[in-house]
């Protein structure tokens, strides 16, 4: 088999050379980290998690008609995705106080904000991916003020689809964390959403118990990461409950 070209490799996925002219293969790593990349782990099992929960959400989201770069799951660890040229800002969206927005403000974690709010960081692991504004995008031409306006618009259309999809299945969607892309088709532009939507990239709480089923068991050494992880996608429906036979614990449907 001919070896593939790596493009990049990040904390949590590798990219390669796709099969096709504007493609690439998105695999998804095991590994874990947090503050940095100061604390890490291989939590055996999490990639394949994020692999389908991502796929599902980016599919749902589609369906609606938000642009992104996913193309279709290839096997259990990676995606066929459009390549894109990523915008070098991570776009948060909160509906509640937590994290970072908690320690920079002193808002009680767990406190509803008065409206959803959108935060924009500056892409860069040596600067520790500082908040920016837009006057610091626009001036450093990082994005353009109608892709700030695209990129708003996309997260405000994701943040509502989200927050009702994981409402209905008992999970309370706090925040989230994703990226954008320019897609170029010929002369043509467009903003896309690009990288992933998982629970590494989220923070969802269930909405009875308060329990967190995302990345924060991690850093706060809760415990039981990949198994809150499994059963975010088991309430998405992508896992299967094992019964009888062989085999122990949920499997992925495929």
């Amino acid at each position: 088999m001919k070896p593939r070209r790596l493009v990049y490799e990040g904390k949590a996925k590798i990219l390669y050379e796709g099969p096709e002219p504007g493609t690439l293969v998105q695999y998804f790593k095991d590994d874990t980290t947090a503050f940095d990349a100061t604390k890490k782990a291989v939590l055996e099992g999490k990639g394949v998690l994020n692999n389908r929960i991502s796929e599902f959400v980016m599919s749902r989201l589609s369906e609606i008609g938000v642009p992104t770069h996913f193309i279709r799951r290839l096997n259990m660890r990676e995606q066929l995705i459009k390549e894109v040229e990523i915008i070098p800002l991570e776009v948060v969206v909160r509906n509640v106080a937590a994290g970072s927005l908690s320690k920079r403000l002193g808002i009680e974690e767990g406190t509803p904000l008065p409206r959803s709010m959108i935060e924009f960081y500056y892409k860069n692991d040596a600067l520790h991916d500082p908040l920016v504004t837009e006057e610091h995008i626009t001036g450093f031409n990082w994005a353009s003020p109608q892709e700030i306006d695209d990129i708003v618009a996309l997260a405000i259309r994701i943040n509502d689809f989200l927050s009702g999809l994981f409402l209905g299945i008992g999970i309370k969607l706090v925040d989230f964390k994703v990226e954008f892309g320019r897609l170029w088709e010929n002369e043509f532009m467009r903003v896309v959403l690009a990288d992933e939507i998982s629970p590494d990239s989220c923070r969802l709480w269930d909405t009875k118990t308060g329990e967190k089923m995302d990345k924060d068991r991690f850093r706060r050494d809760l415990g039981g990461v990949t198994e809150a992880y499994a059963e975010v996608a088991r309430r998405l429906g992508i896992l299967n409950d094992q019964t009888s036979g062989d085999r122990k614990g949920p499997v992925l449907v495929k």
